[in-house]
């Protein structure tokens, strides 16, 4: 019961993130949105789930992880519905918002259900878990494409019935959490660390730099791909959302077959090794162009790995402690999303306005694509560089994991 939890989790957290993709453009159109306003909102999503990391953990120890997984599910489920009647983008943002509430509780109550379980070969488990994520997200953006022509009632399903028909799976994984019985909560020890003390310990704050890195530039390549190769190189919205597909096709496939590596080698050593390779791809594909565009997909194979990865370094580090180093990690990894999202769209924007003077309005609006795609390599890259520092300060001390 508690594997269908995880997993069906995952699998549906893959799909409410990813359907963003092609619905984007469709919102843009319907609301008359810029790139601002867009990364406005995007931005907005990811404070939703902050404050959802930041209480979280309190509601699990409280209600349990059981309820705490059932409340999650039924906010996003309502999410759907509030996102089929909204009627301006405040109301749109507002919908949004809540849906990620749900999708950041259930992400820090699946992170502590899963360190709890897999205490065993905890890499190749957590991004077997991860996997999940992987797998609907690769479908999602084709899905969500087709959806929104469906001819429903004698009209099209659009951008609001698809999240309200994909949001409603989010019910079915409360069945197992009413039926499953749920580890750990009872398990309170002498031995864990305070809250506090992580705000004084330097390994910690290395490992938020360097997940914040790597989810940001995960996360905004299901927001922004799309619309990159839409804008940048006037592909259709099913050219582009297949690209975001392989992408996650990539994606899924590295967290099913590189989980053994990052137990073999080292979880430090695996963060810093995939995200430059990720890195490098995403760069390479702007410098080269339309020729290269399947290396925004292959940076998929990179990137995927980060997150899970830094679960088990958690989970092992921290093992009496595990929950209040995900709800530290994960809640402060949160503000960077906020910072992130938001930087992306300025950058698209500013940079774009810059050059239209000099070169025009359609080279400025590319180069001002190619500026925030970007910066979403070169999270990735530093995302590399900070788990180089914590693997070298990690072997001084000889406590590498």
């Amino acid at each position: 019961m508690l594997l269908l939890v995880v997993f069906g989790g995952f699998l549906i957290f893959g799909f409410s993130e990813n359907i963003k993709g092609p619905a984007i453009p469709k919102m843009q159109s319907e609301f008359q949105l810029d790139e601002m306003q867009l990364g406005l909102l995007l931005a907005v999503n990811s404070l939703g789930y902050l404050i959802a990391c930041s209480f979280t953990g309190l509601l699990s120890a409280r209600l349990g992880i059981k309820w705490t997984a059932i409340l999650a599910f039924s906010s996003m489920t309502i999410s759907g519905v509030l996102m089929y009647l909204s009627t301006n983008y405040a109301f749109l943002s507002a919908s949004y918002f809540l849906m990620y509430i749900g999708n950041g509780m259930l992400e820090i109550g699946l992170a502590i259900m899963a360190a709890r379980i897999f205490t065993k070969n905890t890499g190749t488990m957590m991004n077997l878990s991860h996997f999940f994520y992987g797998l609907s997200s690769t479908v999602a953006p084709v899905i969500a494409s087709s959806m929104m022509g469906w001819s429903v009632f004698g009209g099209e399903l659009g951008w609001r019935g698809m999240y309200l028909v994909m949001l409603s799976l989010s019910l079915l994984p409360v069945i197992p959490s009413i039926m499953g019985k749920f580890p750990g909560d009872d398990q309170i020890t002498s031995e864990r660390i305070p809250l506090k003390q992580f705000f004084k310990d330097k390994v910690a704050w290395l490992i938020v730099a360097l997940l914040s890195f790597g989810v940001v530039s995960e996360m905004a390549v299901g927001g922004w791909l799309v619309y990159y190769l839409e804008k940048a190189y006037g592909w259709s919205l099913d050219a582009a959302s297949s690209m975001l597909s392989i992408f996650f096709l990539f994606f899924m496939l590295s967290r099913l077959f590189l989980g053994p590596v990052t137990d073999k080698i080292g979880y430090t050593l695996s963060i810093m090794l995939f995200a430059a390779f990720s890195g490098i791809c995403s760069i390479a594909a702007i410098l080269i162009g339309q020729k290269a565009a399947i290396l925004f997909a292959v940076a998929g194979i990179g990137i995927a790995p980060i997150y899970p990865t830094v679960m088990a370094l958690l989970a092992k580090r921290y093992p009496t402690s595990t929950d209040s180093a995900i709800t530290f990690t994960v809640t402060l990894m949160g503000i960077a999303s906020v910072i992130g999202n938001l930087l992306i769209g300025v950058i698209i924007d500013g940079v774009g306005e810059f050059f239209q003077g000099t070169h025009g309005a359609s080279e400025g609006s590319l180069l001002g694509l190619q500026a925030g795609y970007g910066f979403i390599g070169l999270l990735a890259l530093l995302c590399s560089a900070t788990s180089a520092i914590l693997f070298f300060y990690l072997r001084k001390r000889k406590e590498l994991i």
